[in-house]
């Protein structure tokens, strides 16, 4: 089975819609997830992602079912004395791997997002054993492998949570080594090496190859850095 994680299409998030750009990123991601010919299609209740695979249906063939696990929190934010309010995916990687923020990690956030990280986990799980993969440890034992796809439209943060538990990788890390642009196709193989077991890999991280064969400029949301 592969997995298609795409983060939703640019957005204008103080009024959760696609910009003019992000509606025409969705339709260049439609005819990139035909190509696909997706079995299953997944999207966040948020709106810019339900206006994303809204689109995105037009060309796939059939409408997302709404997976409420997937939409990204508002209130897991970090203040810091020198940037601000962050996300709490945007957290400086300098911070994270010089192991700056463990202490205030730990008293302001860490709770909260163990218990949603054990929630999406759960969540996670349950998809893909009714896809046929059941989780033990951190890999899936294949009750019913096949060769289908599907597509989920998530978030940034949410999305490379999601990654972190599928490729059994540090979370912090994840959040702060990796980004998703806008519309980026990230592609997961259920690689089965033996009739018992699959394990997640990744064969495509964030590409966005529909965006350059449509013309179309890569938006830097969540890069608050030297994009240029």
């Amino acid at each position: 089975m592969r997995i298609y994680l795409v983060r939703h299409a640019d957005a204008d998030y103080r009024d959760d819609v696609l910009t003019d750009n992000g509606v025409r990123e969705a339709h260049a991601l439609a005819k990139r997830l035909a190509d696909y010919r997706i079995d299953t299609f997944y999207s966040s209740p948020v709106r810019r992602a339900q206006q994303t695979a809204t689109i995105a249906a037009q060309h796939v063939g059939s409408m997302p079912t709404i997976e409420p696990w997937l939409a990204e929190p508002h209130d897991w934010r970090l203040d810091h004395p020198r940037w601000g309010s962050l996300a709490i995916w945007d957290i400086p990687g300098e911070l994270v791997r010089a192991r700056q923020l463990e202490g205030k990690i730990s008293e302001l956030t860490h709770p909260t997002i163990r218990r949603h990280n054990a929630f999406l986990q759960a969540q996670s799980d349950t998809l893909l054993e009714r896809h046929g993969y059941q989780r033990e440890g951190e890999i899936y034992r294949c009750l019913h492998p096949h060769r289908q796809s599907i597509a989920v439209i998530a978030h940034h943060g949410i999305g490379l949570m999601w990654l972190a538990h599928l490729l059994a990788l540090p979370l912090w890390l994840v959040w702060s080594g990796f980004w998703l642009a806008p519309s980026s196709v990230t592609t997961i193989l259920l690689d089965e090496r033996s009739p018992e077991w699959a394990t997640p890999r990744c064969l495509g991280l964030g590409d966005v190859s529909h965006l350059y064969q449509a013309g179309l400029p890569v938006q830097p949301r969540g890069i608050i850095g030297n994009f240029e």
